[in-house]
């Protein structure tokens, strides 16, 4: 499985809509956001078929970054149906994902 590159905020917006969603606000420039990649792929790859995976590069769809009020990056964002209900700034490890991956499948919200 693949990260989707969100490229417009109307692509950002349909893909958060429905189901559990990770969104990475990121930079190409940006080495603790290159540091976050591999770990994103390789989750990608275990939750293929029960989250989806985004990205948003900040200098490329900075409306995205604007309207979520992203002001440091990589931040993380996991949405549930189209609401937030997580939010990591900073690198962050495989296992703190996880957990709020499966908490908010499980339950539907955190």
């Amino acid at each position: 499985m693949s990260i989707q590159q969100l490229k417009s905020t109307d692509a950002f917006k349909s893909v958060i809509h429905e189901g559990v969603c990770l969104v990475d606000f990121y930079a190409p420039w940006c080495a603790p956001c290159r540091m976050q990649e591999p770990i994103l792929d390789a989750l990608s790859v275990q939750y293929q078929g029960k989250a989806t995976f985004a990205a948003v590069d900040i200098d490329q769809n900075r409306e995205a970054a604007v309207e979520m009020g992203i002001h440091s990056i990589p931040t993380l964002v996991v949405f549930q149906d189209g609401r937030e209900v997580e939010r990591f700034v900073g690198v962050q490890p495989e296992s703190v994902l996880v957990v709020a991956l499966d908490t908010c499948m499980e339950t539907g919200k955190m």
